[in-house]
């Protein structure tokens, strides 16, 4: 069972936060507007082939959970832990068939979502293939609904 944590009411009035890859499902969407109201919600619209090939070229060493992309960040050896030396593995799901099925489904699942966000008129869509061409202009539009780094600490707790 995965659980959303999210800070008390009056830390949410005080500092910005992001979520990544959520919420996922209507469901969640709904409980997370329950909960909060939301300033704005990003989406990235990725060519289906870029984004299967890029989870197909991921392998992972499953004891540190070290990932490696063999596109833009391959280990020194091929095939093995930078750190380690120990093999690298590609998990199932990220073989080219599973991923199709699992685009797929997210597309099914996310459509309800996107259509949700869109009608309260908070979501704003990136599309691209390349991270540095996209990241300017979120960059953009996150400096504009958040203070200043210096200003706020920042922090990175991984959902579960």
């Amino acid at each position: 069972m995965t659980r959303l944590l999210l800070p008390k009411l009056e830390e949410m009035t005080r500092h910005s936060w992001l979520m990544d890859g959520f919420p996922r499902t209507l469901a969640q969407a709904n409980a997370l507007n329950s909960t909060c109201d939301l300033d704005l919600v990003i989406s990235l619209n990725i060519p289906f082939e870029t984004l299967k090939e890029r989870l197909s070229e991921r392998w992972v060493h499953p004891a540190s959970g070290r990932v490696y992309n063999m596109g833009f960040n391959p280990p020194r050896i091929q095939g093995r832990d930078d750190i380690s030396g120990e093999p690298l593995i590609q998990r199932e799901d990220d073989q080219p068939e599973a991923i199709v099925s699992r685009l797929r489904h997210y597309k099914d699942l996310a459509k309800p979502v996107i259509d949700l966000y869109r009608s309260k008129g908070i979501l704003h869509k990136f599309s691209g293939t390349e991270t540095d061409r996209i990241w300017p202009y979120i960059n953009s539009l996150l400096s504009t609904k958040i203070p200043s780094i210096s200003q706020t600490v920042t922090q990175h707790a991984p959902l579960p």
